[in-house]
């Protein structure tokens, strides 16, 4: 399983690998398994105030990704709230993103057990398993489906909630520019029993999957040259086409989901919408749009519930020169 997926993988990323060194790399690396290692030994309260700390660091620190995120939250809330709440939200979404990441290696144990379920309770603050029914309800009703979420709250563990549940899923990945992080950070994902897929060129492996009656797990709320333009809260945002085709192809709903924190943090909540199927049609075209815009106006509803968890720091309406439209 694991093998199938990791050559492929490799041979996308021989150009990206080449912007960094080895010895950047290795102390890349280095940094991030020492912070993982210490991940595994600390409370989750302290996992917090770390990533609170490293997150208000990056804030200060990185004048390029606070700008994107306070230019990205004053144009989707424009009148909505003030610049106070705005800063505090982006400090928050970094916070986030760290902590994500730390949340991974500290609840890793807990998929590998066999009362999962039971355990997961503990850090959920609702039942976890009971939402995320509703969506091994909608695949095993289709005989698989698309399953996509924007980056936001812990998207890491969606994956991992699928395999406890018994949804066979392939999950589509960006390779790394980092050799070393990637077999670090896909080995606990494969661990978990995940097939993963690079980005680049997945398209006739995502079709086989469906034709398996297995389910795709996708985050597409990131620019990408190969995109459609849709709306996406307000403002043309390139997004990937690919779900939509796939479900007007195979019949197939695209499900969106997420995997939250309550407000303090402490506390995982679970997010399963209502499927988008396909419909009859008598343009391909107008469908991929139409099914694309639900998906983003879906996405956009969960991250405006949860705006501190979502991931602002990504240039996420970036414009692209020479662009042509996929589907023109």
């Amino acid at each position: 399983m694991n093998t199938v997926a990791s050559e492929p993988l490799r041979q996308g990323k021989k150009k990206i690998r080449g912007k960094k060194g080895k010895v950047t790399q290795i102390l890349e690396y280095a940094a991030v398994y020492g912070l993982l290692a210490l991940a595994g030994t600390i409370p989750r309260a302290g996992l917090y105030v770390i990533s609170s700390v490293l997150g208000s660091l990056f804030y200060l620190l990185v004048p390029k990704r606070r700008t994107i995120a306070m230019a990205n939250l004053k144009s989707a809330f424009a009148g909505e709230k003030s610049d106070t709440e705005l800063r505090r939200i982006a400090r928050r979404s970094f916070t986030s993103f760290f902590l994500t990441f730390f949340e991974i290696r500290k609840l890793q144990h807990l998929f590998k057990a066999s009362n999962a379920l039971r355990d997961l309770k503990k850090v959920a603050a609702d039942d976890l398993d009971m939402i995320f029914q509703k969506a091994k309800k909608v695949h095993d009703e289709a005989g698989g489906c698309i399953f996509v979420t924007p980056h936001i709250g812990n998207w890491e563990l969606l994956p991992q909630v699928s395999a406890v549940i018994g949804i066979p899923l392939v999950v589509v990945v960006r390779p790394l520019d980092n050799l070393y992080l990637e077999k670090l950070i896909y080995k606990d994902r494969s661990a978990s029993g995940q097939v993963i897929i690079p980005k680049k060129n997945a398209f006739f492996a995502l079709q086989k999957t469906l034709q398996q009656g297995k389910s795709i797990g996708m985050l597409p709320d990131q620019a990408t040259m190969r995109g459609i333009n849709v709306d996406f809260f307000g403002r043309t945002a390139t997004t990937t086409p690919v779900p939509a085709f796939l479900s007007t192809l195979y019949k197939r709903p695209i499900v969106v989901v997420a995997c939250c924190r309550n407000a303090d943090f402490s506390r995982f909540e679970g997010v399963v919408l209502d499927p988008i199927w396909p419909q009859d049609y008598t343009s391909e075209k107008e469908e991929i749009y139409r099914i694309t815009t639900e998906m983003n106006n879906k996405m956009e509803s969960v991250i405006r519930k949860y705006p501190e968890q979502y991931l602002w720091m990504h240039n996420r309406w970036k414009r692209y020169k020479n662009k042509k439209e996929m589907l023109a």
